[in-house]
């Protein structure tokens, strides 16, 4: 807005500069022809005077001692100043008439020009609020298209929001809370013990399940009777379990099992309600499967932050 009004002042003063310009070459104009007229002037009153005083030096030199030839001469020179007078009166009014139609026609020339100017103006107002709208919507479409791809980059390389759904992590996470995934942290580094993921079951890619990494690549795993979690022969110690796995909720890895490279052991926190790693259908999980990791809770607002 502020470059806009700029704009506007700066057609303001050029309109002005213009109208003021060309009402100055007026005036001049004005008094350059006032000028002539005077001198014209000047010269027939001057001529005026020599003939009267030619005619008076012929009288007076004339050989003829008429004396109603020389009333006559008399007579006849003043006719002749008379008529002079007259005629240089006459010539002034018709002067000062002919200066006041100049003044009427040089006032009706600036009051022409001065409309003009003030129609260039409006036209080239006009013009500019064109441009600057066509501007303003060149801007907006650039802006919009920008945020477009910066939220595209963002879901697809950076991170994303989900929604929890089901109870299979209680009670670390509740049915219904959403959460901020990372999806760029497992791009420089591999995912650690104890890191809730998402990623995609094998057998629908459409799903997607929210559990918590147990056993780590090269490790073997195995849940004994008891419910504890055995990596590489020694339980594992945590607390991330609702209860103790049940014997019958085993699965699979009641008998060791051997990760390979890049794979990783799930179970949700809800070890007796939830399908993960220990069953054959989503098995053990490939880094290349990981989305993201869960790293901040958004909502409920009672339970806004970080996820542990």
């Amino acid at each position: 807005m502020g470059r806009k009004f700029k704009d506007e002042i700066e057609s303001i003063d050029e309109a002005k500069e213009l109208f003021y310009g060309l009402a100055e070459e007026r005036k001049q104009e004005k008094r350059e022809k006032r000028e002539a007229e005077k001198e014209a002037k000047r010269l027939a009153k001057e001529e005026a005077k020599e003939e009267a005083r030619r005619l008076k030096e012929e009288a007076k030199n004339g050989k003829s001692s008429d004396t109603e030839d020389s009333d006559k001469i008399s007579s006849d020179d003043k006719s002749l100043k008379s008529d002079d007078t007259a005629e240089v009166k006459s010539s002034g009014d018709n002067s000062e008439a002919k200066d006041a139609d100049v003044t009427e026609a040089e006032a009706e020339g600036s009051e022409d020009e001065k409309g003009k100017s003030k129609r260039r103006y409006r036209g080239r107002k006009k013009k500019k609020e064109k441009v600057n709208i066509v501007k303003e919507l060149y801007y907006l479409a650039i802006y919009i298209g920008a945020v477009i791809i910066v939220c595209f980059l963002i879901i697809t390389f950076i991170g994303e929001r989900t929604t929890v759904k089901g109870d299979s992590m209680l009670p670390t996470l509740e049915n219904g809370d959403n959460l901020w995934i990372d999806k760029i942290s497992y791009r420089f580094t591999d995912p650690k013990r104890f890191d809730i993921i998402i990623f995609p079951p094998r057998n629908n890619s459409e799903k997607i399940y929210i559990k918590r990494i147990i056993g780590l690549p090269g490790e073997t795993v195995q849940i004994d009777e008891q419910g504890n979690i055995l990596i590489d022969g020694k339980v594992l110690v945590e607390d991330y379990g609702l209860e103790p796995i049940d014997p019958d909720k085993r699965g699979i890895a009641a008998s060791p099992i051997t990760l390979g490279k890049s794979e990783y052991f799930v179970l949700g926190d809800n070890r007796n309600n939830s399908e993960d790693s220990r069953r054959s259908i989503v098995g053990n999980v490939r880094k290349s499967e990981i989305i993201g990791k869960a790293v901040f809770r958004l909502s409920p607002l009672s339970k806004f932050g970080k996820i542990k």
